[in-house]
């Protein structure tokens, strides 16, 4: 969100943001206090403090949108669970599914995952810059699939976030055939598995500093600040599940896939709830 477009009747009052981001301004527009804030900004929550018509309101930043990409997420939440809930079963059961069976649902639930991942970016390559002159405040002329808006702590977080649900992907689908070996194992399937915990912790910590306007705050009696923070919750799940996904060479000690799958089910519950919390956000949105 760099540069700003200034008109005599808005004065910048003040700015707020972990260095080096700007995600908060005060400041006042014909007389009226505004606030400006990076994340409502780019998802088209709180339209009227941008001075937007709803006609004019980019699809992007619509209250379907926003609804459809929790629901994505949901969806693929839902299936990191049952996974989950399917690798804890016995293996003597007769109704525990196959390996295959659950490598399977890892990988149809990384999908929805890479989805909503890429709804969010989208949102973020296309928000416009801060402007005080709500006339001049429009979408932007040309589309952009990728965007580079380093400046911004939102579009760094919805980047590092899709390109992690990317190694997802691939982790869960090389789990359905697993290589045979242990190292081929920890190369094929744990390597990318951790590269994904790791992007999706700092994706979850700038989406959160984002909203806090800081490195750290105790907000939650705010809608946006809960969806960050158990997003957050459910990362920091997903890293510890990563790092104990490892094949050791030698036996691996009977805790840690129990513990492992334990952990990828609360990351899922973690993303489940945000997921839910990010549907009813979205009735924030003007049209």
């Amino acid at each position: 969100m760099s540069g700003a477009c200034h008109d005599p009747s808005s004065v910048d009052m003040h700015s707020e943001g972990p260095w080096p981001f700007i995600t908060l301004r005060k400041y006042y527009h014909h007389g009226r206090l505004i606030l400006w804030r990076a994340r409502q900004h780019r998802k088209g929550l709180v339209p009227a403090e941008r001075g937007l018509e709803v006609d004019r309101i980019p699809f992007w930043q619509t209250r379907r949108y926003n609804w459809i990409t929790g629901l994505f997420f949901s969806i693929g939440s839902l299936l990191f669970m049952l996974g989950a809930m399917f690798s804890l079963m016995p293996r003597d059961w007769v109704a525990t599914p196959s390996a295959f069976a659950i490598g399977v649902t890892f990988f149809l639930g990384s999908i929805p995952f890479t989805t909503a991942g890429y709804l969010q970016h989208f949102q973020a390559a296309n928000a416009s810059e801060f402007r005080t002159n709500f006339a001049q405040d429009k979408p932007n002329q040309r589309v952009s699939f990728v965007g580079w808006h380093p400046a911004s702590p939102g579009w760094l977080s919805t980047f590092t976030q899709f390109i992690g649900t990317i190694a997802f992907n691939i982790n869960t689908f090389n789990a359905i055939r697993p290589a045979t070996g242990w190292y081929s194992q920890d190369l094929t399937i744990w390597l990318p598995g951790m590269i994904g915990s790791v992007l999706f912790l700092v994706s979850g910590y700038l989406a959160f500093i984002e909203t806090c306007h800081g490195y750290w705050a105790w907000r939650p009696w705010q809608l946006d600040w809960r969806i960050v923070f158990v997003d957050l919750l459910g990362c920091v799940f997903f890293m510890v599940a990563g790092v104990l996904a490892y094949v050791p060479k030698n036996t691996e000690p009977a805790w840690m896939p129990a513990m492992a799958n334990t952990q990828l089910w609360l990351g899922g519950l973690g993303f489940l709830v945000g997921a839910q919390l990010l549907m009813r956000e979205s009735r924030q949105a003007a049209a």
